[in-house]
């Protein structure tokens, strides 16, 4: 995944629990990424205009109180266009205003945020929009077997399991199972309308403790229109009553029965990667939709994947590896990682949905040699 070098237009600063994917897609759009994030990999130290500085740790997440002077001093020097979050805010929207007042926020504010994470809210909104969605309740169902719970504001699938024996604890809440696949639309928002940028098909690769933790993303090269058509209906809906604004993104279960919303990421998400243009750059759309100027979509004509690799075992220093260019998100050489841990993100290009997966994992399996003892 290349990116093209910064011009004039300003610096953005960026807060994340991961900031390599905006760290990149800043530079696609022109813009010097300082980014604050809980990594500090290699591949956003490069990136970015400025060495990047940890807002936390990841043992404890994000140090909201020591955030501002964190960015304050990334942006020192620097003519700031625009602050731009990811994920790690959701839980702590008045963490959100707060760096709202200090620095100039591309992205939903508090209230913006709440109405559409809060599950009943969002049950009761798509009740009156006419959107398909299954039953939410904060209380332990008494069939917890047809259950999922989760934890609202949670990212990455790790918060996600089967509602058995799931105690009911400050912030999570369940939600009837449904079965088919996943489906999940990114957008733009307006804060009258949404703007659909494309849709992909997510998978999970399951750990002990953590059956839906997050595995990569297919963008589909081609949805039919009437549906496309539909759904971008009831974001609108949606965006119109949340006032939305910039890149969200909408996860569906589709089955015999149609689509089912069951959660909106009002924040750009995991699929910036595989949706990023440099002809019509995503993080500019983003920052533009946000200052209510018009912005371009791309539009694709291949498919693009990405995919999460996870050390099987534990790795006392793991090897010296010479990266290909199709992976992001890279260990260095000589880290510490336990079973489970991530190593790298790779990325693949392909005709189709199903060919495209297929070659990012063959190519993630290839390389997953180099630390899971397969080369000599």
């Amino acid at each position: 995944m290349h990116a093209s070098s910064p011009n004039s237009a300003g610096a953005v600063l960026i807060a994340a629990i991961s900031g390599r994917s905006l760290a990149a897609a800043a530079r696609r759009a022109g813009f010097s990424p300082l980014v604050a994030d809980l990594f500090r990999d290699n591949d956003t130290v490069a990136l970015s205009g400025r060495a990047a500085l940890a807002a936390g740790d990841l043992g404890s997440g994000i140090d909201f109180g020591r955030l501002p002077d964190t960015l304050r001093d990334l942006a020192a020097g620097d003519r700031v266009e625009a602050l731009v979050l990811g994920s790690g805010f959701e839980q702590r929207p008045d963490a959100i205003d707060a760096l709202a007042e200090k620095f100039p926020l591309a992205g939903n504010r508090a209230a913006a945020i709440a109405r559409v994470k809060e599950p009943q809210r969002l049950a009761e909104d798509c009740a009156e929009l006419g959107i398909p969605h299954p039953e939410f309740r904060r209380e332990k169902p008494a069939d917890p077997e047809n259950w999922l719970v989760k934890t609202a504001g949670g990212a990455g699938g790790g918060h996600v399991a089967g509602a058995n024996g799931a105690a009911v604890k400050p912030g999570r809440y369940f939600q009837r199972f449904i079965e088919g696949r996943n489906l999940s639309a990114l957008f733009i928002a307006d804060r009258r309308a949404a703007h659909l940028v494309g849709f992909s098909r997510q998978w999970a690769s399951p750990a002990p403790g953590a059956p839906y933790r997050y595995g990569g993303a297919v963008r589909l090269r081609r949805f039919d229109r009437r549906e496309a058509a539909r759904i971008a209906q009831w974001l609108s809906g949606l965006t119109a009553r949340a006032g939305l604004t910039g890149l969200c993104s909408a996860d569906f279960i589709r089955n015999e029965d149609g689509c089912h919303l069951v959660e909106i990421n009002p924040r750009p998400g995991a699929t910036l990667d595989i949706f990023d243009d440099e002809a019509a750059p995503l993080l500019k759309a983003h920052i533009e939709a946000c200052r209510g100027k018009p912005f371009r979509v791309p539009r694709f004509d291949d498919s693009m994947a990405s995919l999460v690799t996870y050390t099987s075992r534990p790795i006392e220093r793991f090897p010296k590896i010479a990266w290909p260019d199709w992976t992001a998100d890279r260990q260095p050489a000589g880290t510490r990682l336990a079973a489970g841990d991530p190593v790298c993100t790779v990325f693949a290009r392909g005709g189709s949905a199903g060919t495209t997966r297929r070659a990012a994992e063959a190519l993630a399996a290839g390389l997953s040699r180099h630390w899971e003892g397969g080369l000599a």
